[in-house]
């Protein structure tokens, strides 16, 4: 998305209109199979706009909570019931990165002879894919392995785009738009369906999901929205969240910050009805972290107090929801996590270099009930980092935990930077990851939404990283 690229497929673009204008004029013989060539062409002339790829970006940042896609080859079995991925996704993310590597293919086109920063290649994220790849060697279901395979794979082809491509703050600028415009739209989406959804509520079987689920016989509703389980959605808005209150520690001006504060409200609202232990808990840590080191490096400012007074502002008229929620009775949720780590235990001592296969924790499960599982709560791990090490060995775990914590190193550069608009920002993502780091150890977390904004932002942190160290690098550049 620099300016070079752009110009460059400026160019090309401009070339193909002046082709299409001289087909026009000659005689209709030759006109008609020059049409057809410029016919042909009109789909590189679109993907060599800037505003299309700016288009498709969005598009994946918008669909991260809308999720609009199938799963096709779908498998109504019993492994799908207890936690695996049960179908392979394609989604609108998949034809919009589909166009966004073909745009980036007719900028190099454009650009060839000229001089161009090479792709960003994360090598711990990179090996952490080839890992999971080689699993499907040794697994037991290798078709249940290709399905998880082909979801990491898109996220990654999100994280290498997004850490190549973003190259100003103009583009920083705009993925933070689309984000918060995105958590305002799923927020909105929960917060009607407060207002709306019964234990009676039907709908109809449409692209666009919408979840929820009774907790007991109580006739309370924990919500999902358009992300899927109400964990799921707890996590997305977590980190979120996160990121529209670091937008008030940027320079960005007032209608960004009362955007922000909008989305807060909302957002806050919102996460309170998905019900979420977990997600609450995530929400506060990211909530503390950012505050902290932004009332250490600034003193207790201003903003700090509106977001604390805004957050106070949302518990008190849900308090007694959250205390029955936080301190009740949970019908034995949290204890049935335990056997289940157990287990996984006993699958990583069984295949501790490369695991049992990704996807096929739950295929090979049964072999490995206690007696607490026979008749207990049976499913994937609740535990993302046991999911990982039993799936797929311990260099797998290894890989996946260095890419997890070089991003957060990148994000702690980038704060330290005191650049004015990254570094808030930079927190607020750092922030939001540590929180759902945490939560990662008491959900799976296997599924698409919550693994694309993760990879999402450790891109973005990625390209933030690298435009901070160009303005050091350079004099006069802002900060």
């Amino acid at each position: 998305m620099n300016g070079r690229e752009l110009q460059a497929s400026g160019r090309l673009g401009q070339g193909l209109v002046s082709a299409g204008v001289r087909a026009v004029g000659r005689p209709v013989s030759s006109r008609g199979l020059d049409g057809l060539v410029v016919a042909l062409l009109s789909p590189f002339l679109a993907l060599s706009a800037g505003w299309m790829e700016r288009a498709l970006l969005a598009i994946v940042i918008l669909d991260i909570p809308l999720q609009f896609g199938v799963h096709l080859f779908y498998r109504e079995d019993e492994v799908s019931s207890l936690g695996a991925l049960g179908g392979l996704s394609i989604s609108l993310t998949t034809i919009a990165l589909a166009g966004l590597y073909a745009s980036r293919g007719v900028g190099i086109v454009a650009m060839r002879g000229r001089a161009h920063r090479a792709p960003h290649v994360n090598v711990p994220l990179l090996l952490y894919l080839a890992i999971t790849t080689m699993t499907i060697a040794v697994a037991r279901d290798p078709g249940l392995s290709l399905f998880e395979v082909f979801l990491l794979a898109e996220a990654c082809l999100v994280y290498w785009y997004v850490a190549s491509a973003i190259r100003s703050r103009e583009d920083v600028v705009f993925i933070v738009l689309v984000l918060v415009i995105a958590c305002l739209l799923e927020s909105a989406i929960i917060i009607v369906m407060k207002l709306t959804v019964t234990p009676a509520t039907t709908w109809p079987d449409l692209t666009l999901h919408i979840h929820a689920e009774e907790v007991g016989k109580s006739g309370v509703m924990r919500l999902g929205g358009t992300v899927g389980s109400p964990n799921f959605a707890a996590a997305y808005l977590s980190m979120s969240l996160t990121t529209l209150a670091s937008v008030l520690f940027t320079n960005l001006g007032l209608v960004w910050k009362s955007l922000s504060l909008v989305g807060l409200a909302l957002g806050g609202a919102a996460l309170i009805f998905t019900l979420s232990r977990g997600g609450w808990i995530a929400f506060a840590l990211s909530m503390t972290i950012l505050c902290l080191l932004g009332w250490r490096r600034r003193g207790l400012s201003l903003r700090s107090i509106v977001v604390i007074t805004l957050l106070a502002a949302l518990y008190l008229p849900f308090q007694a929801s959250i205390e029955e929620r936080l301190l009740g009775d949970d019908k034995g949720s949290a204890e049935s996590r335990v056997p289940l780590m157990k287990l996984a235990f006993r699958i990583i001592e069984d295949h501790p270099v490369l695991g049992v296969g990704a996807n096929n924790f739950s295929v090979v499960m049964g072999a490995y009930y206690g007696p607490e599982l026979r008749h207990g709560f049976r499913f994937a791990v609740h535990n993302r980092y046991l999911l990982v090490f039993a799936e797929t060995g311990i260099l797998g775990v290894f890989a996946f935990l260095t890419f997890l914590l070089g991003t957060l190193r990148k994000a702690w550069g980038c704060w330290a930077a005191r650049d004015r608009l990254l570094s808030p920002l930079a927190l607020g993502f750092g922030a939001g990851i540590c929180g759902h780091l945490v939560h990662m150890t008491v959900e799976p977390f296997r599924g698409r939404p919550t693994q694309q904004l993760l990879w999402l932002v450790a891109g973005l942190l990625t390209a933030m990283s690298r435009l901070c160290t160009e303005a050091r690098e350079t004099p006069g550049s802002p900060a």
